[in-house]
């Protein structure tokens, strides 16, 4: 199953999206937000080795990440973590720094269960710079 999920403003402003795969139509929000992450930073990293633009869109902004114009540029010569971007991005979704809407419904828990179908609109609504990994 692919789905889409988007990135907004409180407001309602898309600033972005990231196409994530998964192997079942039953996903739990920890799920979900591991799948995100993972994609985001293995995109990251791969760029990254590729010579490309250096700079990093994300949920959670790297550790010692330079915010710049295009994004953030992490530390020159260094990969960014998944695992710690994900268990930062985990904290952030239980201390309210962001919320998860599915189908336009919010999501309470990173144990609810989702049931993905073609179409199925995920977004992911900042409400502060998410900092760390």
């Amino acid at each position: 199953m692919t789905v889409t999920m988007r990135d907004e403003t409180a407001g309602g402003r898309a600033t972005g999206q990231t196409v994530v795969e998964f192997l079942t139509e039953r996903v739990t929000v920890r799920e979900l937000i591991r799948g995100r992450v993972y994609q985001e930073v293995a995109d990251y990293n791969r760029r990254r080795h590729g010579g490309a633009d250096g700079s990093f869109r994300g949920l959670v902004e790297p550790t010692d990440a330079e915010r710049t114009l295009n994004g953030l540029r992490p530390q020159p010569g260094r990969d960014v973590d998944w695992h710690a971007q994900f268990d930062k991005a985990c904290e952030a979704f239980d201390r309210n720094g962001f919320f998860v809407l599915v189908d336009e419904k919010q999501v309470e828990s990173l144990e609810d269960e989702i049931t993905l179908r073609p179409g199925t609109a995920v977004s992911f609504v900042k409400l502060t710079p998410l900092v760390g990994g």
